[in-house]
């Protein structure tokens, strides 16, 4: 099975609030689905977390690195791409895009073995696991009703960010994380998402410590990004000196950032991007790494339903991810797949055990927001 093109198609028309300091419109191309298409007919879909345009250019240079190479060879592939690219910097738009060729390689050679990704990962852990309901923050009333509609509707965890949280003052933050405890209750999980990542984060360790300990008061699960994504040191005695884990990681790119930070004890949690980290064949070997640092892997999820199909495969494949970020209120999330996402009983989504990524987009769906007819045909 030979690599015949790549194509990429980004979506707008729906794209969600994402809390950035310059705010997103719903015409704003963040997430682009990358195809695969071989010789053979099977398409593989993958999913990148940045620009249609960068996508685009990205693609000139690698196209040519894998048209009429065997696409069933994900992990070598992938490394060939970032070794032939090393010249241009290791992150970025480039590892962006590979990321999705990746996802893409990974679906294809599911396809063509009959099996799911998750056990060419190493095999199924489990066949269900936790989602959990992320939401940007707002007033306490107002996220307080939006996370009793998620709980109702069978959500039993949840990650509440950014928003106004650590940009007006401890007094709101407070109110806010009570509003959100009391909103779900006692026995439900609940994440605290600083935004650290953001450009115009302002805070340092100090606040990030006092902060740790208000959301111990409120039995928050963990609380991420609370500092600069370059603040290596500071999130080393933060981990140290908070009583909530440390979560942090999603802007990083290949394994190679992720080791200071697991060889330093900087986090309890690692959250790399799928869709931005290098795809599945970097976040599988960053999770194993992970592990043998005593640190959980919980994936970034800010995305589209192929990046949270690729999670779920991975959280079937590694023993200690246990739960997936799924973003509330997107329809690149909810409704480009043939068969919707569904919480079960116990407020757990199925892994999918299908060939490859394990669903099929609905081109049709697809086609609301971007030209599914040109990324698909054969």
């Amino acid at each position: 099975m030979r690599i015949r093109d790549i194509r990429a198609a980004g979506l707008r028309g729906a794209t969600p609030e994402g809390g950035w300091q310059d705010e997103l419109t719903p015409d704003d191309v963040v997430h682009t689905l990358v195809a695969v298409h071989t010789d053979d007919g099977p398409i593989g879909i993958g999913s990148v977390f940045t620009s249609e345009a960068l996508v685009r250019g990205a693609l000139e240079i690698l196209r040519p690195l894998l048209v009429g190479q065997e696409a069933t060879e994900p992990e070598r592939l992938s490394e060939r791409l970032h070794r032939a690219t090393f010249w241009m910097g290791r992150g970025g738009t480039v590892t962006h895009t590979i990321s999705g060729i990746d996802l893409a390689l990974w679906d294809l050679l599911g396809q063509a073995t009959g099996q799911p990704v998750g056990r060419l990962l190493g095999g199924r852990h489990r066949d269900r696991v936790r989602p959990y309901a992320s939401l940007l923050m707002d007033t306490p009333e107002v996220l307080a009703e939006k996370l009793r509609r998620l709980a109702a509707q069978g959500w039993r965890a949840f990650k509440i960010g950014w928003g106004p949280f650590g940009r007006v003052s401890a007094e709101l933050d407070e109110r806010i994380v009570a509003a959100a405890r009391a909103a779900v209750g006692p026995d439900a999980l609940l994440m605290v998402d600083a935004g650290g990542s953001d450009s115009a984060w302002r805070n340092g360790y100090k606040w990030a410590l006092r902060t740790a300990r208000m959301l111990d008061r409120h039995d928050v699960a963990w609380f991420e990004e609370p500092l600069s994504p370059d603040a290596l040191d500071d999130y080393v005695h933060l981990r140290r000196e908070a009583p909530v884990a440390i979560s942090g990681g999603e802007v990083l790119t290949r394994r190679q950032s992720f080791h200071p930070w697991l060889e330093s004890g900087a986090l309890d949690i690692v959250q790399p991007d799928v869709t931005k980290v290098g795809g599945l064949s970097e976040q599988r070997r960053i999770g194993w790494a992970a592990e043998d640092h005593g640190v959980r892997l919980i994936p970034h999820g800010w995305n589209t339903a192929v990046g949270l199909a690729a999670d779920l495969q991975l959280a079937s494949a590694l023993p200690g991810t246990d739960l997936v970020e799924y973003v509330t209120g997107s329809p690149y999330v909810d409704s480009l797949t043939a068969e919707p996402w569904r919480l079960d009983d116990d407020g757990m989504l199925a892994i999918p055990d299908a060939p490859g990524l394990g669903i099929r987009l609905d081109p049709d769906a697809l086609g609301r927001y971007t030209d599914a007819t040109a990324l698909l045909r054969p």
